[in-house]
């Protein structure tokens, strides 16, 4: 993108993906007007223009809703992923109350559909490149094996450590050398909730405010 959008064009823009997303057609121009109170319809055909000008939407003039929104399907190709703020202590461990949202992403990058994320809170991954503030996706389809990167849930804590499994049982391992190992006992309350199988990292994050007070973050 050359130009940045200015902020009436950036509502614009989000607007039009939030419409397409929810009736799978673009708003017309005179829907753009009503619900920016814009009382021109020349002024929103401008909009557009800008928009497409800086590369973000193709337009068709010749159609009401002739727009396609460069990069973007609402169809077909991204699916969204839940991420958690807490589980639960017991089974299931990740219950629709704990769901602090979801993270749409392009479905060539999930290892099964009930793929979930998790935020990870503390440095104890760092040698395996997943910081504080990551997102960690991980599929519980996935069969864990030794070596493997996991979220696993000791009594109502989630953890991220490398999976080591030996004749004296499971030790969560973590990548940092200040950090100590977990050794898992028969008799502790542990579950292995899936395989890491990707990391989501943003560098700038603005999360909508919750429905439920919850922590949202995950200690790593």
């Amino acid at each position: 993108m050359s130009e940045p959008l200015s902020q009436l064009e950036k509502r614009v823009y989000h607007y039009m993906i939030d419409f397409l997303a929810e009736n799978t057609y673009q708003p017309s121009i005179r829907e753009i007007a009503r619900k920016f109170r814009i009382k021109s319809t020349k002024t929103v055909s401008d909009l557009l223009h800008s928009l497409e000008t800086k590369g973000y939407i193709e337009r068709e003039e010749s159609r009401s809703r002739g727009v396609r929104l460069l990069g973007f399907s609402a169809t077909g190709n991204v699916q969204p992923v839940p991420y958690y703020g807490q589980i639960h202590a017991g089974e299931p461990a990740l219950l629709p109350e704990h769901r602090a949202g979801f993270i749409t992403i392009d479905r060539r990058f999930l290892a099964s559909e009930d793929t979930f994320c998790l935020k990870v809170k503390g440095d104890s991954m760092i040698g395996r490149a997943i910081l504080d503030g990551d997102y960690v996706m991980i599929s519980p389809a996935a069969e864990p094996k030794d070596g493997d990167i996991i979220g696993a849930r000791l009594g109502a804590e989630a953890t991220i450590k490398t999976l080591r499994v030996n004749g004296n049982g499971i030790t969560l391992e973590p990548a940092n050398p200040s950090e100590e190992s977990i050794h898992v006992g028969p008799n502790d309350d542990f579950k292995v909730l899936g395989v890491v199988t990707g990391v989501f990292r943003p560098f700038w994050e603005q999360e909508p405010p919750p429905t439920v007070p919850v922590d949202d973050s995950i200690v790593s």
